[in-house]
């Protein structure tokens, strides 16, 4: 439970907190909820505490006052490690965040990098990298160069593409993830880093994959106009991602599912003129299948880098 999880710093709070989580676990709620409001006087900037207490008020059936406990989690830490914001925003029905925080991010696949793969392959069916593969091979696309494996987690994708490749680099924004994918030994570059926030640098890709990994960004502008700014000449954009009704859509599962016209726009006018969309199934959820999408893109037009007068030309 976040509320003792992660302790306040005051010994008299944390004792409220651990007999409210008592009380909630016998079922009395409401009592659940007033034990550590209580707490709460004690310790005013406790943002677990706050994110528990909005829990509570949550499964007592109050969403509009879990909403404000969740607005004091976030107020309290505005870095949000939690997630209480989207909490809130699922509340309130009206999601406005455009990106899960990244300390959110950070700390969820810190927490889960010991099990990830064995829950996500054995317990839920994961087929991300089997789907990406096929894509690319039904595309043509057998051998590369240099490829990125953005948000690369433990290098399930990476173990998969290694074959195929003759220089593999993998970005993920948790440490313990990567000192999985550390220990495979398939990559030649891991780097800690919030694919989120990525600049454009010099380096080119012949292929960039992202294995599900798009569902904990929410809008894809940015991160997709940095791959098309990042493929070398002939390269191939590659990912998965949950399929939703709506461009943007912030599910209770706390991840982003996105429309196939929403992808498919922001990919032609990022200049992918060759689209492989198909639909698939990614993963089970409690026990559901989840609907989704495998997409390659490819055929980004020639890009030239002008020097001097323009005499020159050399190929970006």
């Amino acid at each position: 439970m976040a509320g003792t999880a992660f302790p306040s710093g005051d010994p008299r709070a944390d004792r409220r907190a651990e007999y409210a989580e008592t009380l909630a676990d016998a079922g009395e709620t409401a009592a659940a909820v007033e034990v550590l409001t209580g707490a709460l006087d004690l310790a005013p900037g406790w943002a677990a505490g706050w994110f528990r207490l909005g829990e509570l008020l949550e499964a007592a059936g109050d969403t509009e006052a879990a909403a404000r406990a969740w607005d004091r989690a976030v107020a309290a830490d505005p870095a949000d490690p939690l997630g209480a914001g989207l909490k809130r925003d699922l509340a309130r029905r009206v999601p406005v965040a455009e990106a899960m925080p990244p300390a959110f991010v950070e700390l969820l696949f810190d927490q889960y990098a010991p099990r990830f793969e064995r829950a996500l392959v054995d317990g839920l069916g994961y087929r991300g990298p089997e789907l990406l593969l096929a894509g690319l091979a039904a595309a043509g696309l057998h051998r590369f160069a240099r490829a990125l494996d953005l948000g690369c987690g433990t290098g399930l994708m990476g173990a998969a593409l290694r074959p195929r490749c003759d220089w593999l680099g993998g970005y993920d924004i948790s440490a313990r993830m990567l000192a999985r994918a550390r220990e495979k030994g398939v990559y030649e570059l891991l780097e800690k880093r919030d694919i989120a926030r990525l600049a454009l640098g010099a380096e080119r890709y012949d292929l960039i994959v992202a294995a599900d990994v798009f569902i904990y960004l929410g809008a894809l502008e940015r991160i997709i106009g940095w791959c098309a700014g990042s493929l070398a000449e002939g390269g191939a954009l590659a990912f998965t991602l949950e399929l939703g009704a709506q461009p943007v859509e912030l599910r209770e599962s706390r991840r982003f599912a996105h429309s196939r016209a929403y992808v498919t726009g922001l990919l032609t006018d990022a200049g992918f003129s060759a689209l492989t969309v198909t639909d698939c199934v990614l993963r089970e959820d409690r026990g559901a299948p989840v609907a989704g999408l495998s997409v390659v893109a490819t055929g980004l037009p020639r890009r030239f880098d002008r020097q001097g007068d323009g005499e020159a030309e050399v190929c970006a």
